[in-house]
């Protein structure tokens, strides 16, 4: 038995696979479908959240690894009906299109801000490398990190 705890609450987990990857685990488990599943090889940054403050790749992590860590997903980003600076900062630059990247740019950016990262344009780009988008809204989530930034 594993326990997950994401966004502050404890998932009793059975891993009746022990290849069960977080981001399955999230999605088909826990019913949690903001992350998503994009390329499943760590490429894309799609499924990326928040373990224990660090920004990683569910699908190239394991469920068993996270017994214990502190797990954020998208869902657990704002504060009741408040979302969380950063959203609000990509609903205003309308830092997407289609969405699908979405959640996994915001928990990025996220983790790039606490980081201390967002010193110039070329930093957030170079930070955010990880985090693909087939739409190309890159100048926008760009823009929507350094207002984030420029406010903290």
């Amino acid at each position: 038995m594993t326990t997950l705890t994401v966004n502050g609450r404890d998932y009793p987990l059975d891993l009746d696979d022990a290849r069960l990857t977080l981001l399955d685990a999230l999605r088909d488990r826990l019913g949690l479908t903001g992350t998503k599943k994009g390329c499943d090889q760590g490429a894309c940054g799609a499924c990326t959240v928040i373990a224990d403050g660090r920004r990683i790749l569910s699908c190239l992590t394991l469920a068993a690894q996270c017994d214990g860590r502190a797990i954020t997903t998208i869902e657990g980003l704002g504060s009741g009906d408040r979302l969380h600076p950063v959203q609000e900062a990509f609903v205003r630059h309308d830092a997407f299109q289609c969405g699908y990247c979405t959640s996994g740019q915001i928990m990025s950016a996220v983790c790039l801000l606490a980081e201390g990262r967002a010193g110039s344009d070329a930093d957030i780009r170079e930070f955010m490398s990880g985090n693909l988008c087939r739409c190309g809204a890159y100048p926008n989530i760009v823009a929507a990190i350094r207002e984030v930034a420029r406010d903290a």
